[in-house]
């Protein structure tokens, strides 16, 4: 029904945005991980909705997997429901039937539709053509994500690994038993052979007799390298990736993969000039494993889509992408944080979104996971936090233990944000009798790090006023650079309409391009890798390369500029500057020019 999708945010930020805008034809993404925020939200809906909650006790076996079953099907029935009574309303000025056609994107023929009904006189065509437009209404796509990396291994009593017992098996296993139809569960973070692996187990992945598939493969990834080698690994396990979803690796919210050097505009480029290559490619290799299983093959390769995300904030851009790219979608997510029709968001989290500005939005260090995680300053978790510190006690209460990797100290693996792994990493370091600024840089990575588990899911615990973690209220919240150029709550309606070019909600004039703004944060991350008094250890070689491509981004730029692909008269100065400043660095830093 629309040209955007709302990704994943966080674990509560969108952990019911499709009972909110599906009934609209908006598709949107849960995230499965975190299963005692889905409990919270099963026993949520079940008490609004009067009908008897059943918990399921960690003691059950599969717990997690029936857990988010059962919600998923809890929100598929409530957004198929609310469908239904939209059906039922009349065409008039306020309904939600009306809402539903009227935010529909300009070119599409039910929208097409809709206005030559309103431009009939009363009769039997009118009714017939609201009969028509009534019949043609879809739900938007309940769509699930697992980023791969959060799989945790859970073991029995006896202290052993349960088989197909991780985070993402078990999440997964949760998806594939739902009663979803046409939706897809998005792999994000990377590879993860063994939940793959765990697909092949999976039949409600294969396609129908008539070659449709209900439940869907999508795969987000950072650059066509990494669709290929993905793409092809699932394909010879029988598994069509029905999507790959292209996130910028610095202009996004959440984690941040930053690439070498390589932008946006190329690898989607790359992507358009590829992708029937792409298709035939991993075609082949997935007619043959079904050939191998004795499954019904393809006649022609099976759908393969391509969208993209990261700090969209226009029509034009939005536009421009979709056009010259030739995407199936775009999407839009931080600025939805900011819609409370649509994410789910408590209010004092909602104030600090609002009055966000560039200095409060970092690039930080803050997640146990060891990846960038842009994080926005003046949370209630960055201030209990830092009282933990002051009070000697860094460190947080470890209750979900989603993020459980470490094994510096112990047996089984413990989070670097928990306060036994600080406790314990700080005492080594004090053993090490190091000097005295490189211990304190030291215990400050150490302290830097923020329980993410709690602190993504208890905006949802505050606004439906229900309990997650017994006496833990603290949120933080993890926008895209995008959010400095959004101030203001906006209903559903103004959002959408914004996307489409009906209205223009952003405060700030000055917004650079969403590809100009991409280009800006690499070459921040760029003077940040060359100025820090400890480096990692890229060699010479990394940052001529990395250099060389940002120099080939920029060159690029300035051919789609001149092309009118990119018309907007800014845009030429701004590339100009990024290029002086570049050179800059490269001197500076004697980079090989």
């Amino acid at each position: 029904m629309h040209t955007f999708h709302i990704p994943v945010m966080g674990l509560a930020y969108t952990i019911d945005t499709p009972v909110k805008v599906a009934p609209f034809g908006i598709s949107s993404v849960i995230s499965i991980i975190e299963d005692r925020l889905i409990e919270t939200m099963r026993q949520h809906y079940y008490t609004v909705r009067k009908e008897p909650f059943h918990p399921i006790s960690t003691q059950q076996p599969d717990y997690r997997a029936k857990r988010i079953t059962d919600y998923l099907n809890l929100v598929n029935r409530m957004v198929q429901e609310q469908l239904a009574a939209i059906k039922q309303m009349e065409f008039k000025p306020g309904t939600a039937l009306v809402q539903y056609f009227e935010m529909l994107p300009p070119h599409h023929p039910l929208k097409q539709r809709y206005t030559a009904m309103n431009n009939t006189a009363d009769g039997p065509v009118k009714q017939a053509l609201a009969a028509s437009l009534r019949h043609s209404m879809q739900p938007g796509n309940i769509d699930v994500n697992i980023m791969t990396k959060v799989d945790k291994d859970n073991y029995d009593r006896d202290g052993q690994p349960i088989g197909d017992g991780s985070d993402a098996i078990t999440a997964l296993r949760g998806y594939a038993n739902s009663d979803l139809a046409h939706s897809s569960i998005i792999f994000s973070a990377g590879m993860n052979l063994r939940l793959f692996n765990y697909l092949e187990k999976c039949p409600q992945f294969l396609p129908d007799e008539d070659g449709t598939f209900k439940k869907k493969v999508t795969v987000k990834v950072s650059d066509f390298r990494s669709a290929l080698v993905q793409g092809k690994y699932l394909a010879k396990k029988g598994i069509w990736v029905s999507e790959f979803r292209i996130e910028s690796g610095l202009n996004c919210g959440g984690h941040a993969f930053p690439s070498d050097g390589y932008l946006m505009g190329p690898i989607l480029e790359e992507f358009k000039q590829r992708r029937e290559e792409l298709t035939d490619s991993l075609f082949t290799i997935y007619n043959q494993a079904l050939k191998r299983k004795g499954l019904k093959t393809f006649k022609y390769a099976p759908r393969l889509a391509v969208s993209a995300q990261g700090g969209i904030g226009t029509a034009a851009e939005d536009e421009m992408l979709r056009n010259y790219y030739q995407l199936d979608s775009t999407g839009w997510g931080t600025p939805f944080l900011l819609v409370p029709e649509a994410t789910t968001v408590d209010d004092a989290t909602l104030q600090l979104l609002t009055a966000a500005q560039p200095k409060d939005l970092v690039l930080s260090h803050h997640s146990p996971i060891g990846m960038r995680f842009f994080y926005l300053n003046g949370t209630t978790a960055q201030a209990e936090r830092l009282r933990r510190i002051a009070a000697g006690s860094p460190g947080s209460p470890c209750s979900e233990k989603h993020l459980s990797f470490n094994t510096e100290f112990t047996a089984q693996p413990i989070c670097t944000a928990s306060a036994q792994y600080q406790a314990l990493k700080i005492a080594q370091l004090q053993s090490l009798e190091l000097p005295a600024e490189e211990y304190q840089q030291r215990v400050q990575e150490v302290v830097d790090k923020e329980c993410l588990c709690v602190g993504l899911s208890n905006a949802a615990a505050l606004r439906h006023n229900a309990r997650f973690v017994r006496n833990r209220t603290a949120v933080n919240v993890c926008p895209g650079p995008n959010i400095v150029y959004f101030n203001k709550v906006l209903s559903l309606r103004e959002m959408v309409d914004h996307i489409y070019g009906r209205a223009n909600v952003l405060a700030n004039t000055n917004r650079p391009h969403v590809l100009l703004k991409e280009l800006t944060l690499y070459l921040d991350y760029l003077e940040e890798q060359l100025e820090a008094p400890i480096k990692a250890t890229p060699p010479a070689k990394y940052y001529d390369e990395c250099c060389e491509r940002l120099r080939d981004g920029i060159l690029y730029y300035r051919q789609l500029h001149a092309a009118g692909v990119i018309p907007e008269a800014d845009f030429l100065p701004g590339l100009h500057a990024a290029g002086e400043r570049l050179d800059a660095i490269c001197t500076t830093y004697s980079i090989n020019r």
